[in-house]
């Protein structure tokens, strides 16, 4: 069986990036951050898209030097 990507909460998100959780809802306002889903009433990010979203903002970084 295929293991499950882990899901982060916005909460759990705001702390592995280290910004408050304001920020990511005006990403996710904005389109500008990792790629979120509902489930319900709550926004939830896959572990593998938040990390192809940070791959994605350091290959930009580095790209611009």
């Amino acid at each position: 069986m295929k293991q499950l990507d882990e899901l982060l909460s916005p909460q759990d998100l705001a702390d592995y990036l280290d910004v408050p959780v304001s920020t990511l809802y005006d990403w996710r306002w904005r389109g500008e951050g990792p790629k979120g889903f509902r489930a319900g009433k709550h926004i939830r990010y896959r572990r593998s898209d938040v990390e192809e979203w940070i791959q994605r903002q350091l290959d930009s970084h580095l790209s611009h030097r």
